[in-house]
């Protein structure tokens, strides 16, 4: 699209992403839903948790800024944000499902991607881009190529490199990336990571929208059944033939290979083992990064899956309509060959009903019945105790079973088995034995585990008392080994 000075005006106009930028409250809608989605790569949150996140960071503000600078609540912001004019959000409604959640635009995504670029970076790394866009200009330059001498050629050369290379370090001479070197290319291998889950988040909308699309047209549709699937599958098809469907299914091809998960995961680790990627200090996410993008790509299997199970139920209740109208047709045949059965027809074959007045009396309907009016008591009220410590309230502990939960699927994304002693140690008990009690509703229900009779583990915590004063306390139980889900 050129950047003439209409165009602009119209996407300034219309632009989700422009909209946000120009908002008044753009600082507290990018830096929320940049720790709430991105961050932690949350594709959909439940409209409960993100409100009571988001009224977390309004009390912190409000108390920085004062309450008329945010006067609304957070349930009223979100859906501010998800409203059509403003697209900063999508809210909908999952399967099985009564509770409302809600997920990020791609053009949300992109405004804090541009936002993200506005920070001066102390290190811009140039040769790791360098040798990427080469490459990608060899990988072009060579899988074009259709004359097979200059491709056996090209072949030779780079056997005569390799073999120079072997050479070389079956006599000790190895060239090591330097410090600087390595963190051009992390700091290349973090940026196009992130932008592929950007990437994912708008492939899934294109196909939310073809989905929405076909709803539509089923629901209106009135004509020949062929006609209708024949529009769809062509649209359906047209899509998954496109540039972007066929990217997107070479890209699940490849890293749905467990030997390429596994050399992923071998990499990841000894790549942020080395001193000069420790210092940049990585997100610890980067060790699961390619998890994150199984996980978003599974949510664009998924709304694909959606798209053709709605064409599967459209064939159902079309093909159940069409065989009860062919049976009520052959039961009118039947019942009239059997009522001429014994004589031949004679005079008029059919008669055809005028429309009658319907006639209903005054004295049919029914009498009016007033309705049942309260009567309130006129009580006095009574002022309760305003002295009352109310701290009680506030000192309810309560154990966040999602944390729980994460700290046991990240120990088993590396691990094909870990007991409940080793993740305490990882991550020490907080609330004492109510935290080591919601462990063990986990090992319960939601992932499988192992417990042993005959072997005992003593997990130790540390807490305080109510005057501040520390204790230690500890727990004997069986051995609780928590496992990987089969696949």
């Amino acid at each position: 699209m050129p950047l003439d000075f209409s165009s602009l005006t119209l996407l300034r106009q219309q632009h989700p992403a422009w909209r946000l930028l120009c908002s008044d409250h753009a600082p507290l809608i990018a830096s929320f839903l940049e720790q709430t989605f991105i961050t932690r790569n949350q594709r959909s949150i439940s409209a409960t948790d993100l409100a009571e996140s988001l009224e977390d960071m309004l009390f912190g503000l409000r108390q920085t800024h004062g309450a008329a600078a945010f006067p609304k609540a957070a349930s009223e912001y979100l859906n501010d944000w998800a409203a059509s004019d403003k697209a900063w959000l999508r809210k909908f409604y999952a399967q099985n499902s009564d509770q409302a959640y809600f997920d990020l635009t791609p053009s949300t995504e992109k405004a804090i991607a541009w936002l993200q670029g506005l920070q001066a970076r102390n290190f811009v790394g140039t040769e790791s881009r360098l040798l990427t866009l080469f490459d990608l200009l060899k990988q072009m330059s060579e899988g074009s190529e259709a004359d097979p001498q200059q491709r056996l050629r090209e072949l030779k050369k780079q056997r005569a490199q390799l073999e120079r290379q072997i050479a070389r370090a079956q006599r000790g001479e190895v060239d090591v990336l330097d410090d600087t070197a390595i963190k051009d290319r992390f700091q290349q291998f973090i940026s196009l990571a992130r932008e592929l889950l950007a990437d994912f988040r708008e492939v899934e909308t294109n196909f939310r929208q073809l989905d929405r699309r076909v709803r539509e047209r089923i629901a209106l549709w009135d004509g020949p059944k062929g006609q209708l699937l024949a529009e769809i599958m062509g649209e359906r098809d047209a899509i998954a033939d496109s540039d972007q469907g066929k990217s997107f299914r070479a890209f699940w091809d490849f890293l749905m290979s467990p030997s390429r998960q596994e050399d992923l995961s071998r990499m990841l680790e000894q790549v942020l083992a080395l001193p000069a990627v420790a210092q940049m200090q990585p997100d610890t996410r980067t060790k699961s990064i390619h998890y994150d993008w199984l996980e978003a790509a599974d949510h664009t299997q998924n709304t694909v899956a959606l798209l053709s199970q709605q064409l599967r139920r459209f064939l159902d209740d079309q093909a159940w309509l069409e065989n009860r109208r062919i049976m009520e047709i052959l039961h009118e045949i039947e019942g009239g060959a059997l009522a001429i059965r014994g004589a031949a027809p004679q005079g008029a074959m059919m008669e055809i009903e005028f429309g009658e007045a319907e006639v209903e009396l005054a004295m049919e309907r029914p009498l009016y019945s007033p309705s049942i009016k309260p009567v309130l008591a006129s009580l006095a009220l009574q002022l309760g105790d305003d002295a009352l410590d109310a701290s009680a309230l506030y000192s309810q502990v309560v154990i966040d079973k999602t944390r729980l939960a994460q700290h046991i699927r990240l120990a088993l994304q590396q691990r094909s088995q870990i007991s409940l002693l080793e993740i305490c140690q990882q991550h020490p008990l907080q609330h004492g034995l109510a935290e080591l009690i919601a462990y063990l509703q986990l090992s319960n229900g939601q992932f499988n585990a192992w417990i042993s009779e005959e072997e005992n583990e003593v997990i130790h915590w540390q807490g305080q008392h109510s005057d501040g004063t520390p204790y230690s306390r500890s727990a004997r139980m069986p051995r609780v080994i928590f496992l990987k889900a089969r696949k």
